[in-house]
C-alpha cells in the first residue's frame, strides 16, 4: 500500500467563524489572517493505492460553481486535483473509490462535475464508487436551515442518479472488502451528522485523515471549535476523546485544510494535548 497527498486547491475563509469564541488576538498567532480577515485553507485529500484499487478521502470544493460562489471563497494557488494526480501517475479515471468524510461542499465538489456540453453534471471520477453512510445522505439531502448553504444539490444528486452511490455501514465491511488495507473510521457528530474519520494504518503508524474534526494545527487545542459546527460542546467532547488517544497512540494527523502543514504529532502536556512537530507527508514517509 502506498499513500500520496492530492492537493486540490487553495482558498480562504473569515477566521473568526474559523475558531468560533476564540480571540482572533489568540488564533492569529497560528493562523494569520489577512485585510479581510480571511485565512488561509487548503483543500487537501489523500490518495490510497491498495493493489487494484485507488481510493481517494475527500475531494475539494471541485469548478463547477459560479464566479460569484468563488469570489465569497477567495482561490488561491495553482494546485488542481488533476495536476496532483498527474504528479504520481493518475488520472481521475484511475480512481475506483472516493471516501467522502461529509458531504459538505470544501469535501466533495470536485466528485461531480459539468458534462461535456455543460447541460447537467456527471460523475467527475467516473469508475469509481462514491461513499458516505445513510444517516449522513439523510442529514445532507434535507438539511437544517444552518447547513443548508454547505450542502448543494448538484453535488449530491448526480451521485445517486449516477448510481455510484455507495453506503458504509459501522462495520463498513463493503468497503473493505477483498482487500487488506488498514482502515477503520470514526464516527463523530459534532460538527455535521455522522462525520468519518478516516484511520489507516501505514508504515507502522496510524495516520487520521481529521477532516472538520481538528481543520489545521491551530485548532488542535480542545476549546478551539469552528463557528460552523453544529454541536459545538459535543465536538468539545469528541475531540478530548480523540486528541487524548492519538497522543497515547502516537497518531499521525493529516490535515485536510491546513494550507501550510500535511501532518504532524502530538505531544501530551499540563495544558493538554498540543503539537509536538508539524512534518510533510513525503518526508516523513520517504
Amino acid at each position: 500500500m502506498t499513500l500520496y497527498p492530492i492537493e486540490t486547491g487553495n482558498f480562504k475563509l473569515d477566521g473568526g467563524a474559523m475558531f468560533g469564541v476564540v480571540p482572533q488576538t489568540i488564533w492569529q498567532r497560528t493562523n494569520p489572517a489577512d485585510n479581510n480577515n480571511m485565512i488561509d485553507l487548503a483543500a487537501r485529500s489523500l490518495l490510497i493505492e491498495d493493489g487494484n484499487r485507488l481510493i481517494l478521502i475527500d475531494t475539494g470544493v471541485g469548478n463547477k460553481q459560479s464566479n460569484t460562489f468563488f469570489s465569497y471563497y477567495y482561490q488561491w494557488g495553482d494546485h488542481s486535483i488533476d495536476a496532483s494526480l498527474a504528479k504520481y501517475g493518475f488520472h481521475k479515471d484511475d480512481i475506483t473509490d472516493v471516501f467522502m468524510t461529509h458531504l459538505h461542499f470544501d469535501h466533495c465538489g470536485g466528485s461531480i462535475q459539468w458534462n461535456k456540453d455543460r447541460t447537467g453534471y456527471e460523475p467527475a471520477f467516473k469508475n469509481a464508487a462514491f461513499w458516505t453512510n445513510e444517516n449522513h445522505w439523510q442529514w445532507a439531502t434535507k438539511p437544517n436551515i444552518r447547513e443548508k448553504a454547505s450542502f448543494l444539490k448538484e453535488n449530491l444528486l448526480p451521485m445517486q442518479e449516477s448510481g455510484q452511490l455507495k453506503f458504509i455501514s459501522r462495520g463498513n465491511d463493503a468497503f473493505i472488502k477483498n482487500s487488506e488495507l488498514g482502515f477503520g473510521i470514526l464516527f463523530v457528530d459534532g460538527h455535521t451528522e455522522k462525520q468519518m474519520i478516516p484511520h489507516i494504518q501505514y508504515q507502522g503508524k496510524t495516520i487520521a485523515f481529521v477532516a472538520d474534526l481538528v481543520p489545521t494545527v491551530g485548532h488542535i487545542p480542545v476549546p478551539y471549535i469552528m463557528g460552523y459546527d453544529t454541536r459545538p460542546l459535543l465536538t468539545l467532547a469528541e475531540k478530548e476523546l480523540f486528541l487524548n488517544t492519538a497522543a497515547k497512540e502516537d497518531y499521525i494527523l493529516f490535515f485536510e485544510h491546513d494550507a501550510h502543514n500535511e501532518i504532524c504529532t502530538l505531544q501530551s502536556t499540563e495544558k493538554g494535548v498540543r503539537l509536538n512537530q508539524t512534518h510533510t507527508f513525503n518526508d516523513l514517509f520517504k
